[in-house]
């Protein structure tokens, strides 16, 4: 099954097999759809990170509490599941990778990018084994590279092939998931791994994994904030309160990195040695989107066009924050 029709089957279903969705659809009603007077809701999607940070500082509801707005959260597992909610209207704002947009826009989701981060590149990279003979981008030639199929990696893998003289299919590609990598990865099944942090650094850190090349000079690997088109319409200054607020956990983080990785391990699970090394390497800030960085999502849009993981090309000026348009 492919990632557009795993998506739309995840849409038919999704109330049914998804109780974080089922909780976010029991939530009031946007507030586009709300009676004239009545209080306006920000229901936020988020994922383990920066989002749950925001909601346990609690200045997201503080900064919109003069407008009248209410903030609800929910928390998803993953990027494709919150913009499954989004879909059939259970959230109105979330946090997701480059990838997972693309793919909803494929299948006709409503969606508006709302902010973007500025480039990550340092945070995913091509890893081998510490004593791999794999010692350059050209070894990977014909060698066995496990990772997730339709994700910002797959498109990385196709940059960073090209400039470095090869061919897409000069790899074997294995498409595994990032737990399923691991363990491919562990037990020498594969000969690489491309991966994003978190994920990376504790590869690095528990598995004594070599990175081989990160995708700096590559491409820019952001991460994107959404929203529906009719929220985005009738709540622009909600939407701009939120990325402020967002800026606001980013810039603290960049000053504050060794709070910032104490407080993310909490939130993530994870020791605090593989937040370090995670957070050591990354960039901060979140701003809106312009044009130009809608440039780089048709690009990657494009290369799945090509890959045929999407059944049609997309022009990515439709999910144009409103006042791009």
């Amino acid at each position: 099954m492919n990632e557009l029709n795993r998506f739309s089957l995840q849409r038919r279903h999704l109330l049914a097999a998804s109780a974080a969705i089922a909780a976010a659809a029991a939530l009031p009603a946007t507030s586009w759809a709300q009676p004239s007077g009545a209080p306006r809701v920000l229901r936020v999607g988020h994922q383990k990170g920066w989002l749950s940070i925001l909601k346990g500082r609690g200045t997201l509801e503080k900064r919109l509490a003069p407008l009248g707005v209410k903030v609800t959260w929910t928390e998803f597992n993953a990027g494709p599941v919150q913009l499954e909610a989004l879909n059939v209207g259970s959230i109105d704002f979330g946090d997701v990778g480059e990838a997972p947009p693309i793919f909803a826009q494929a299948a006709g989701a409503p969606l508006v990018y709302a902010g973007a981060t500025v480039p990550r590149p340092a945070l995913e990279a091509v890893i081998v084994p510490k004593d791999s003979s794999i010692r350059s981008v050209a070894d990977l030639k014909g060698k066995r590279v496990a990772y997730n199929k339709g994700s910002n990696v797959q498109y990385f893998l196709v940059k960073l092939l090209e400039k470095n003289g090869l061919k897409y299919g000069d790899v074997q590609s294995v498409f595994l998931a990032p737990a399923d990598a691991r363990a491919a990865f562990e037990k020498g099944a594969v000969d690489a791994w491309i991966i994003w942090d978190p994920f990376l650094a504790a590869a690095q850190k528990t598995l004594d994994a070599r990175l081989l090349a990160d995708a700096t000079g590559v491409v820019n690997n952001r991460a994107y904030y959404f929203t529906s088109r009719d929220f985005a319409t009738r709540n622009t200054d909600v939407l701009r309160i939120a990325i402020e607020e967002v800026n606001a956990i980013d810039t603290w983080a960049s000053k504050n990195k060794e709070a910032a990785a104490a407080e993310l391990s909490a939130v993530l699970g994870l020791d605090k040695s593989i937040t370090e090394l995670y957070l050591n390497r990354a960039r901060f800030g979140t701003a809106p989107v312009t044009r130009e960085i809608l440039a780089e999502q048709q690009a990657i849009a494009d290369t799945f066009f090509d890959l045929k993981l999407i059944p049609k090309k997309l022009n990515l000026l439709h999910a144009a924050p409103v006042d791009l348009l």
